[in-house]
């Protein structure tokens, strides 16, 4: 079964199959990368808190930094 959470016409923000909860890229917000990493971080704990999970379950994380 596929549940999907936050939907928009263009895609949803969660998309959970078999337990696993996939989500979207996430962009932070702030002036420095120190700002910038911790609304990223909030963000991603917020809706796996919406999935019914948590970051310690997390599997795989990619990270983007600009140089």
């Amino acid at each position: 079964m596929i549940e999907r959470f936050e939907t928009s016409a263009r895609m949803s923000k969660i998309v959970k199959h078999n337990g696993v909860a996939y989500l979207c890229g996430q962009v932070g917000v702030g002036d420095t990368v120190t700002e910038q990493t911790k609304d990223c971080l909030s963000r991603i704990e917020a809706l796996l808190t919406k999935a019914g999970s948590s970051p310690d379950r997390i599997l795989q994380a990619i990270i983007w930094l600009s140089d």
